[in-house]
């Protein structure tokens, strides 16, 4: 079995605030194989997009990597300097931002900000780096490349500028594609697209893919592997079969009841009870004990539940996944 492409393992994150520090990430890790597309799906809050920020070192200045390690074709992200991951950024690693709209710089063109990145990370001329933009615009199904990159990017569509973004992502042709909820404010048609493309991409690319999501249809329709998060901690990991069919966490459970389901009539959609635990306040024990209809008092949930095998490739971080293997999602 071949080595990770990424290995994330006990990253802890913390923001400072007003009167102290604030956890965001309390320990998280995951793996992504070579050529794998991974999903990591939770509420907002959930930490998702911060562990990526962390381990590429985009977090604001309030934030801070505590511990832990992340580790990118063998080196540890965590351990290199600025000038070091810069080189990783855009290069080994292409990233599609949630918001285009503000990830594109508004008084550069598109073409201009493509060709940056293709400049940054290889000896190429102007004139060759031009080319090479308006093939990577028609390769996203942009019309009119040519013409289109000497626009800028209040000039494009919402479905147009998260295009431009993947080829800016793929400019380099990373090993590692980052998509941090690349649907966001789409309508369901271009949202369709952006995912086809994603997956043509990638495949053509031969690169992983993570995808950063709240959006359990996304992840069953794109991902191989899910990642389930809670108040910064992964709580489940399996294959995405078993996530969907036989969920061993009352969290993922909980998620995959509010789905609705073609056939079957309510009158309301099922929710998980309560909100997600302020991560200043976090209750002692699992974090998810005040809204979960398995704990009910027991004292095992005062004590945090380790990750551990459930079945062959499925891990879950609760004391009574046996009860849920019997139990299933209805």
């Amino acid at each position: 079995m071949s080595e990770p492409l990424l290995s994330i393992e006990n990253l802890v994150t913390e923001f400072r605030v007003e009167g102290g520090t604030v956890p965001a990430v309390n320990g998280a890790g995951y793996q992504v194989m070579p050529g794998e597309t991974v999903g990591v799906v939770g509420e907002s809050g959930s930490g998702k997009s911060v562990t990526v920020a962390s381990v590429l070192g985009l977090l604001p200045s309030s934030g801070r990597v505590v511990s832990g390690t992340a580790r990118f074709a063998g080196r540890d992200l965590l351990a290199m300097r600025e000038r070091e991951l810069e080189q990783v950024r855009g290069r080994d690693i292409g990233l599609v931002f949630q918001d285009p709209m503000t990830a594109l710089n508004p008084v550069m063109t598109i073409g201009e900000q493509i060709a940056e990145s293709l400049r940054r990370h290889a000896s190429i001329s102007r004139r060759a780096a031009a080319t090479k933009v308006a093939e990577l615009l028609a390769e996203v199904g942009i019309p009119s490349p040519k013409e289109r990159a000497r626009q800028y990017p209040h000039q494009f569509s919402g479905g147009m500028r998260q295009r431009a973004m993947i080829a800016m992502a793929m400019a380099n042709r990373p090993r590692l594609i980052i998509a941090d909820e690349p649907t966001t404010a789409l309508d369901v048609t271009i949202q369709a697209q952006i995912l086809d493309l994603l997956r043509r991409v990638q495949r053509e690319h031969d690169a992983a893919l993570v995808m950063i999501t709240h959006d359990l249809g996304v992840i069953a329709e794109m991902t191989e592997r899910v990642v389930v998060m809670y108040a910064g901690r992964v709580v489940e990991t399996a294959d995405v079969d078993s996530i969907f069919h036989h969920p061993r966490h009352p969290y993922t459970r909980g998620l995959l009841r509010s789905l609705p389901r073609l056939g079957e009539r309510r009158d309301e959609l099922p929710a998980i009870g309560g909100q997600p635990p302020d991560p200043r306040r976090l209750p002692d024990g699992c974090a998810f004990r005040v809204r979960c209809d398995l704990s009910g008092g027991r004292a095992e949930c005062g004590f945090q539940p380790a990750l551990s095998e459930v079945a062959a490739g499925h891990v879950s971080a609760c004391h009574f996944h046996g009860e849920l293997a019997e139990e299933g999602v209805a």
